[in-house]
């Protein structure tokens, strides 16, 4: 199976700002998540039910910094993320997601965030 970086870089984008249905459409049957505020394995139906607010996140900039392939069927990426929460804070981010190739495409089966401090403006002397 050939890796399409450009097709995982847009679900990773539609990730960020999909709905309920991309959700359930695009996340495997179960998914491994990792967030600062929540672990665990999640259904599909619980994943979709996390994306129920529509522009929670503006001005996505992603930056891969890896991307393997341990079999034919399996993908891990990871990248950096930038973007604006819809409350107007900006949010840095190591996102890690990992797919797994199905009948019916790529679907996600693993996703952390890894928070980090956005950067500091640097002020002119």
């Amino acid at each position: 199976m050939t890796i399409n970086r450009d097709e995982l870089l847009e679900l990773e984008r539609e990730f960020w700002t999909g709905n309920q249905a991309f959700f359930a459409e695009n996340a495997d049957r179960e998914c491994l998540v990792a967030f600062p505020d929540m672990a665990g394995v999640m259904s599909n139906a619980e994943i979709a039910a996390t994306a129920t607010k529509p522009n929670r996140w503006r001005n996505l900039e992603m930056k891969l910094q890896g991307i393997v392939e341990p079999g034919s069927d399996i993908v891990m990426l990871t990248y950096q993320a930038k973007a604006i929460r819809d409350n107007g804070e900006p949010y840095s981010a190591l996102v890690s997601s990992g797919y797994v190739h199905r009948l019916q495409g790529w679907k996600m089966m693993f996703h952390a965030h890894t928070p980090t401090r956005p950067e500091a403006s640097k002020a002119s002397s």
